[in-house]
C-alpha cells in the first residue's frame, strides 16, 4: 500500500515526500478511507504507531477541499483536543509539514502560557484548532471560541484525557459543537470508560484495533530490577556508566521525585532536567529541546507532563518507579521502539510496588524478565512481607530471570536470588566513578 493508493491529493503527497514518508502505518492505512469518506472512527491503537498523521492528512484534505466557506474571517471547522500542551504542540507541528503546500491555517490553544497571543489568533481565525481541554474552557467562558463551524472533532489520546479528570470539560466543549459533525476517537487503551464514551458520542464508527490493547510493541525489549527504594538512586547511576545509554526518558510518579531525581544525577555528573506540570511552558520545551539536542542526557519526566513527547530514536526508557494504574506502563514504555525501531525499556521494582507489578504482567500477558545479578539486589529478610518472598521464589526458579550482561538483559541465570538477596547474588560491586 502507497499514500498515491489511499487517494491522498498531490499537495499533501509532496509534504509526505519532503518528510521522507514512504508508505503508510498500519493505522494509517486502515483509518484514512473511511475518514475521508466522512465515517466516524474509533482507533485503539499505542503512540509510535502513526495515529496523529492517520487523522491530519485526511483532515487536511476534506477541509481543503470544501468550497463554499463563509466569507470573511476563517472559523474553526476542525477541533482537536489532546491531554497535554506537548502533544498539542507536536500535533501542531505535524499540521504545518503535512499542511505546507495547501492555504490552511491552525492555532494552538494551551495553559501555562500567556492567553493574549491565543485571543488574536482566534479573533484573526482558522481553520483548525488543537487545544488542551482547560484552556479552551476558559476561552469559550470569555467569549473567544466560537465552535459553532466545527465539522470534524478529534479526541487524541482520550483515555489519558478520562485518567486526568478532564471528562467534565469534554462534555461541555462538546456541547457546544453542532450535532451533525464528524468524530474521529482515539485511545491507547480501552477500559470500559472509554468504550461507554465512544458509545455516546459516535455514530456506526468504524472501529479500527491496531495492537491488542494489552500488547505492548514488538520492538521493545523489556528488563526488570527488584531494588530497594533507597538503592534506585545508585542503581540508575550504576546503570548510566554504560555509555550506550546516550539517553533515556526517566519516568518518576511525582513531581516532587523528579526534581530530587534531577538533582541526584546532577551531583553525580549526569546532565539531566526535569518536566512536570509545575514547569512553565516555556521551561518544559526547552527541557525538551536540551534532550533532543543532546545537551541533556536524562529528561526526567512525570506521566502527563510527558504525553505527546515525540523523540525520534529514543533508544530508552527507564521506569524508576513503576505506574500504579498498569495501562499508564504500556503508555510509558511506548516512547521508544517507534517507527520500526528497536528500543529498551528498564524498570526498577521496590517491595511496595509488587502488587503494580503483577497489574502491569497480567495486563501485557507476560512476565517482564528480571535483572538477576547487579550491584544493589532487594534485601531479603525474616521480616519481608510473604508475598515477596513468594515472588522471590518464583524469580529464582523462572527462566525470566537473566544476568545483567549488556545492562538491558542477557542470557539465563539460574544462580541469581540466593539468600539474603533478591534478584542479584548479594554482592556489592566497587562504585565506579
Amino acid at each position: 500500500m502507497t499514500f498515491e493508493q489511499l487517494k491522498l491529493i498531490p499537495p499533501i503527497l509532496k509534504a509526505l515526500a519532503k518528510e521522507n514518508y514512504r508508505q503508510p502505518t498500519p493505522i494509517q492505512e486502515q483509518a484514512i478511507p473511511p475518514v475521508l469518506a466522512g465515517r466516524d472512527l474509533f482507533g485503539c491503537a499505542q503512540t509510535g504507531t502513526g495515529k496523529t498523521a492517520a487523522f491530519l492528512l485526511p483532515i487536511i484534505q476534506l477541509l481543503s477541499a470544501q468550497q463554499g466557506r463563509p466569507s470573511g474571517k476563517r472559523v474553526i471547522r476542525s477541533l482537536i483536543l489532546t491531554p497535554t500542551r506537548e502533544l498539542a504542540i507536536q500535533i501542531s507541528d505535524n499540521f504545518k509539514s503535512y499542511g505546507r503546500f495547501l492555504n490552511l491555517r491552525s492555532a494552538v490553544i494551551l495553559g501555562g502560557v500567556s492567553q493574549k497571543a491565543q485571543e488574536q489568533a482566534l479573533e484573526q481565525g482558522m481553520d483548525i484548532l488543537i487545544a488542551t481541554p482547560g484552556r479552551l474552557i476558559d476561552l469559550m467562558n470569555q467569549g473567544f471560541a466560537d465552535l459553532r463551524h466545527v465539522q470534524i472533532l478529534v479526541l487524541d489520546e482520550a483515555d489519558r484525557m478520562l485518567d486526568m479528570g478532564f471528562i467534565h470539560d469534554m462534555r461541555r466543549i462538546i456541547a457546544k459543537l453542532p450535532a451533525k459533525r464528524q468524530t474521529l476517537f482515539f485511545s491507547a487503551t480501552m477500559p470500559p470508560e472509554i468504550t461507554s464514551l465512544v458509545d455516546s458520542l459516535l455514530t456506526n464508527p468504524m472501529k479500527i484495533e491496531i495492537t491488542p490493547v494489552s500488547s505492548t510493541a514488538e520492538r521493545i525489549k523489556q528488563t526488570l530490577y527488584f531494588v530497594d527504594k533507597p538503592n534506585k538512586l545508585p542503581l540508575l547511576i550504576d546503570l548510566l556508566q554504560d555509555k550506550s545509554i546516550e539517553s533515556a526518558l526517566v519516568f518518576t510518579r511525582t513531581k516532587h521525585g523528579a526534581d530530587r531525581l534531577v538533582r541526584g544525577l546532577t551531583k553525580a555528573t549526569i546532565t539531566a532536567q526535569a518536566i512536570h506540570g509545575d514547569k512553565s511552558q516555556n521551561a518544559r520545551q526547552a527541557a525538551l529541546n536540551n534532550f533532543k539536542q543532546g545537551v541533556t542526557r536524562m529528561l526526567v519526566a512525570t506521566d502527563i507532563a510527558a504525553r505527546g513527547i515525540d523523540i525520534e530514536e529514543l533508544s530508552h526508557v527507564i521506569n524508576y518507579n513503576l505506574p500504579n494504574i498498569p495501562e499508564t506502563y504500556v503508555h510509558r514504555i511506548g516512547r521508544t521502539g517507534r517507527a520500526g525501531l528497536s528500543g529498551i525499556a528498564i524498570s526498577f521494582c521496590e517491595y511496595e510496588e509488587i502488587p503494580y507489578l503483577k497489574d502491569i504482567e497480567k495486563l501485557i500477558k507476560q512476565k517482564i524478565p528480571v535483572i538477576g545479578d547487579h550491584p544493589y539486589p532487594m534485601t531479603i529478610n525474616e521480616s519481608t512481607p510473604t508475598t515477596v518472598r513468594e515472588i522471590r521464589t518464583s524469580v529464582t526458579s523462572s527462566e525470566d530471570c537473566i544476568t545483567r550482561g549488556h545492562r538491558g538483559g542477557a542470557t539465563p541465570n539460574d544462580s541469581a536470588g540466593r539468600k539474603g538477596t533478591f534478584g542479584g547474588s548479594g554482592r556489592r560491586s566497587r562504585r565506579r566513578s
